[in-house]
């Protein structure tokens, strides 16, 4: 089978989720397949190319390529990837399909549940996209959970047997036997991942005497700091920040799945999340759950997990038992599957 994607998200230095995603799927795709060929579309930038992927660079950067493709129609995936079987556009983004069936990813609906939370130009980038009529157009859509499976379905009206639930996984980092010292933010440094509830949560924690730092690894608009706040930015190798920690902190008002808690249980760090339902799906009882916006709560946990080493512990062992069974290979056969099926 030959596989057509957007790799517009590797392009850049693929800091983000969706550039994550694509690059750890692709290349368990390429490892698990030897016999497909997976050929990625870059537009001009410095990309990221994983492991045994067919590279198509074009010169245009991605706004002028995909911008022009989404407005004129042209031109289109499956034409700049002539010979594809199937195409995968791992998220929505403004593009021209073409004449071949089309695999989508949707990862949440972010930009409908809280269109206040982006600038004016992603909402417009969003809008370009056209991702409703872009999911109805595919032949199947994947989500990261069931709890986005069914939210698709009943927000786009989607037909049930075409969107599939294919988990997501962690990298896997070596053991360490380091005393954890630090609570751990892993994500983009903007509204709908709420770091600037996190700074005022884990301040008041400070007041009433916690003791470890806050460590935020990330890159985005917001600016979250504070006295004990320690800014990392971008970090590529987050294995030993992982095993550090006391916990992994994810106060988001939604995801569509939220990797960083996942990877820190697997290098064996426990969570602190917000109640929601994704989470309660991907987590189990691996999360120490606080409701999404609760400052005092949030606060309350951080305290929690530093002085009560038996209930970190608990949490840990239930969350590894939970995420157990997940993995990139596991996750390359699940999509793979979905392509097959498109194509």
């Amino acid at each position: 089978m030959r596989v057509g994607v957007d790799g517009r998200s590797l392009v850049g230095g693929g800091a983000r989720g969706v550039a994550h995603y694509t690059g750890a799927l692709l290349e368990a795709l390429a490892a698990e397949f030897p016999d497909d060929e997976y050929r990625v579309l870059l537009p001009r930038g410095r990309a990221a190319v994983p492991r045994g992927i067919v590279p198509v660079r074009h010169p245009l950067p991605a706004r002028a390529l995909f911008g022009a493709a989404a407005v004129a129609g042209r031109q289109t995936l499956a034409s700049l990837l002539p010979g594809s079987d199937v195409l995968w556009a791992p998220a929505p983004a403004p593009l021209a399909v073409g004449s071949r069936p089309l695999v989508l990813t949707v990862h949440d609906r972010s930009w409908e549940q809280r269109p206040g939370d982006f600038t004016p130009y992603e909402r417009a980038w969003h809008a370009a996209a056209r991702p409703r009529r872009l999911a109805r157009r595919a032949a199947r859509v994947l989500t990261d959970t069931e709890v986005g499976r069914d939210d698709l379905i009943r927000a786009w009206g989607l037909p049930a047997d075409r969107v599939h639930a294919i988990p997501l996984a962690p990298r896997r980092f070596p053991p360490s036997s380091a005393p954890p010292s630090w609570f751990l933010f892993v994500g983009a440094l903007e509204p709908r991942k709420a770091p600037d509830l996190l700074v005022d949560a884990f301040l008041r924690a400070r007041a009433r005497g916690l003791e470890a730092e806050l460590v935020v690894v990330g890159e985005g608009r917001l600016d979250p700091r504070g006295p004990g706040v320690r800014r990392l930015g971008r970090v590529d190798d987050l294995g030993a920040l992982y095993a550090g920690a006391l916990a992994v902190v994810l106060p988001s008002w939604l995801e569509g799945f939220g990797l960083p808690p996942v990877e820190g249980l697997a290098a064996g760090a426990p969570a602190i999340a917000s109640d929601l339902p994704v989470f309660r799906e991907v987590l189990g009882e691996g999360a120490l759950y606080v409701p999404p916006g609760d400052a005092e709560a949030l606060a309350a946990a951080l305290l929690s997990l530093e002085r009560d080493p038996a209930l970190r512990g608990r949490l840990l062992a239930a969350g590894q038992a939970r995420i157990a069974s997940l993995s990139w290979a596991e996750t390359a056969r699940r999509t793979r599957a979905a392509l097959a099926e498109a194509a």
